[in-house]
């Protein structure tokens, strides 16, 4: 059964694939995490974008995101949520001071980071963004046949979710590294400061669209 939808499937994930790579919120926020935290800080943050991803599946698959789409206040909504979100986190990179602790020290100047509020970071980092309500809708109304069974669909939603988690996983990997962490021990500051820039033309961008 699984192969009659083998095309399907590999048009799907291909799509998929070429929207994680490129750089966007997530990317920002987790080699934040991992250059500031540390590496399980920034695995964690990884994990959490990769089940922030099962929000999107979930409600495309239950029909919620053709119900934003054709409903414009809500997916209006959905834009100043995450737009709000994404501003959040970048004025709170823009506010980064000089570290003055070892890498793999909590700076001394905030509080450190938990593996559940990693976690946390990911997870709302992903779930609230709008672009992916947009890309969910968009890919599974043009390249997943509406005659798809439900359960075929949702191992296509799973299988997404792995690819997140994973790609995130090496970018954390490899941005906690002993020697990219060092790279950034002077100008971490600096570095933070412009991911939350980005971050910020992100939410403009989006809550100028509303």
């Amino acid at each position: 059964m699984l192969s009659n939808y083998l095309g399907e499937f590999l048009a799907l994930a291909l799509v998929h694939f070429l929207a994680v790579v490129a750089p966007g919120p997530d990317f920002a926020v987790t080699i934040r995490q991992s250059v500031r935290f540390g590496r399980m800080t920034g695995v964690c943050t990884a994990l959490g974008i990769g089940a922030g991803i099962s929000v999107h599946v979930l409600y495309t698959l239950l029909g919620v995101g053709a119900l934003m789409h054709a409903t414009p206040w809500l997916l209006s909504a959905a834009k100043l949520l995450g737009g709000t979100y994404i501003l959040y986190l970048g004025i709170s990179l823009l506010r980064s001071k000089a570290k003055t602790s070892l890498p793999g020290e909590a700076p001394t100047d905030e509080p450190q980071q938990t593996l559940l509020r990693a976690f946390t970071t990911g997870f709302l980092t992903n779930a609230t963004n709008p672009k992916a309500t947009l890309f969910f809708l968009a890919i599974f109304t043009t390249l997943v046949s509406a005659t798809t069974p439900l359960s075929i669909q949702a191992l296509y939603g799973a299988w997404m979710c792995l690819v997140n988690a994973l790609w995130f996983v090496i970018v954390a990997l490899f941005f906690s590294s002993s020697r990219v962490r060092l790279l950034f021990m002077r100008l971490g500051h600096w570095f933070e400061r412009c991911m939350g820039l980005i971050l910020l033309l992100f939410a403009g961008r989006l809550l100028l669209s509303l």
